[in-house]
């Protein structure tokens, strides 16, 4: 079996105002997923430089006015709608997060935030080319995913503040983003187990879709984890599992290379992930998660796999997070030599560049996505501060089946059936 894919070689120095984009083009290659091609990719890690880009030489042409408008064509990636709906995205997710940090510095948020400055493109290249039924699953890093898939800042932002008008009532906090309406199923706190979740949503749409007869069931899952996780067995078990059933999932590793403060290059005996699929038997491919636009081609790709029931692709999307492993992380166990090359990767400032330069996006109107997004969060921030707390008895909700699992109290009668036990306030 061949996987075909668009892979992109990224140029090896950081994006900067003179570094042309315009000269970046898809390289087509095919993948024998029988056995694993070293040169077909490479890892691009904290340690090595990014691979040199050599673009094909352009087509000649006898005409000039043909030649200019070739180059001014050819190269477009994307069209003009799609850009701006990429860049609002992302900003929504820069935004943000960067509105919770000041929010968390104020007092209105408790416990551990874990903010996704800097992925932004894996989310966004990702997310937005899915449907409204297909499946994300996230990790406890998932305020962003749960915006991309169309969950509101509103939401978002109270479960953040703990209130009960957040999407899980105030219940799951900052690492338990869960959406029934736009089937999030979930951030997870602890590394590795969404990746069964995801599966098992997999699974379902299989089922449904082969045993049950349900045309309409070509639902997709992504699954998204970190560097840290491919070490953990039920990526590998999930693994196996995909494959052997052809499940239509995506596995989409975010390798911004640290584990909290463990370097992925220190703790993984081969660090390229990618590598990791073809053993399973299912494609591997490896992608500079900087660049929302390789991603989104590299997910186009994969996505239309998983639906059309080719089976499961994993995907390791290289990219680097911005602040430390959580808000309470003072950060300073990473080189600053390191965070300064990635910061120049900026991939928001690589979209806009990409924009600009292909005559995509006036500044104008990118100002007036970030004029609009800044009032969103303001308004989203407000709401939040005016919701109300979820109830005390709400805590007995969503924790057994049968109520009688809270068991026996004192009197003989089961907890459940006392009025004040219900009404939160009874002696347990």
């Amino acid at each position: 079996m061949s996987f075909t894919a668009t892979k992109f070689a990224p140029s090896p120095l950081p994006l900067s105002s003179t570094t042309p984009r315009s000269n970046d083009k898809p390289l087509s290659f095919s993948f024998d997923h029988s056995k694993a091609n070293p040169s077909s990719s490479s890892f691009l890690g904290s340690t090595r430089k990014l691979l040199r880009f050599r673009a094909p030489a352009k087509p000649r042409s006898s005409s000039p006015v043909a030649a200019v408008l070739l180059q001014q064509t050819s190269n477009l990636l994307i069209t003009k709608e799609e850009g701006l709906e990429l860049y609002e995205d992302m900003i929504l997710g820069r935004f943000f997060e960067d509105k919770c940090a000041e929010m968390y510095y104020r007092g209105k948020m408790f416990g551990f935030v874990h903010l996704y400055n800097g992925q932004e493109a894996v989310s966004t290249g990702f997310i937005k080319l899915l449907k409204k039924e297909d499946y994300v699953v996230s990790t406890y890093r998932d305020h962003v995913h749960a915006l991309s898939k169309g969950v509101s800042s509103r939401a978002v932002m109270s479960e953040l503040f703990g209130k009960a008008t957040g999407c899980c009532r105030g219940q799951g906090g900052s690492m338990h983003m869960f959406s029934k309406e736009h089937n999030m199923l979930g951030g997870f706190a602890f590394i590795g187990e969404g990746i069964p979740v995801a599966t098992g949503a997999a699974f379902s749409s299989k089922y449904r879709r082969e045993v049950l007869n349900q045309a309409d069931a070509d639902q997709v899952t992504l699954a998204f984890f970190g560097d840290g996780t491919c070490n953990n067995g039920q990526f590998y078990e999930c693994l196996n599992m995909a494959a052997l059933w052809k499940l239509p999932i995506v596995f989409v590793v975010e390798n911004n290379l640290w584990a909290i403060g463990m370097s992925h290059l220190r703790a993984t005996s081969d660090p390229q992930i990618w590598k990791k699929g073809p053993a399973f038997g299912m494609p591997g491919v490896h992608v500079d998660g900087m660049d929302v636009l390789k991603v989104r081609e590299v997910a186009k790709e994969a996505i239309g796999r998983a639906r059309r029931g080719e089976g499961p692709t994993l995907v390791e999307c290289e990219t680097y997070r911005f602040r430390g492993h959580s808000l309470a992380d003072p950060d300073e166990l990473r080189d600053p030599a390191e965070k300064e090359y990635y910061a120049a990767r900026d991939p928001i400032t690589a979209l806009k560049q990409y924009l600009a330069e292909n005559n995509l996006a006036s500044e104008q109107e990118l100002k007036a996505i970030e004029k609009k997004i800044d009032e969103i969060l303001d308004d989203a921030v407000e709401f939040a501060d005016n919701s109300p707390l979820p109830p005390r008895s709400q805590l007995l909700e969503n924790v057994f089946a049968d109520p009688k699992g809270f068991g026996i109290g004192p009197d003989g009668k089961y907890r459940c059936e006392d009025p004040k036990f219900t009404e939160g306030t009874a002696q347990v």
